[in-house]
């Protein structure tokens, strides 16, 4: 009896314990974040994968105040930050975590960049 109640307590533990790390979340700034996975399709509208030190597309084209998916794909951590103060930013975006920020509503070309890495360049085409 005392060794199928110290195994039920195990279980019970263990699952409390991986319950418990399925809704950590991390990533900051204004964007909300999620544990979605990183393997969503480049190509999905409003989306942008960072994979390999790279923004993918480099170029997004989005309408006035659309929500923008941002999946971190890479193993570090990385940024969106509108090189134009205030326009968007996710804050810091931790490997496998996915946020969303909303585009600005005038309509234009918005360059970005990583603050983490600042050689990571992309641009946001508000149309």
């Amino acid at each position: 009896m005392g060794i199928v109640r110290r195994g039920a307590v195990s279980g019970a533990c263990l699952l409390l314990a991986l319950t418990g790390c399925s809704n950590s979340s991390s990533g900051g700034g204004s964007g909300s974040t999620t544990g979605a996975s990183p393997s969503a399709p480049a190509n999905s509208p409003n989306h942008l994968i960072i994979q390999s030190f790279a923004f993918r597309p480099t170029t997004l084209p989005v309408a006035p105040g659309a929500v923008v998916t941002v999946t971190n794909a890479d193993q570090t951590a990385h940024t969106v930050t509108a090189n134009s103060s205030g326009a968007f930013d996710t804050g810091t975006i931790a490997p496998g975590r996915t946020v969303t920020f909303t585009a600005p509503k005038a309509t234009g070309t918005y360059a970005y960049h990583c603050t983490i890495h600042p050689f990571m360049k992309g641009t946001l085409t508000v149309r």
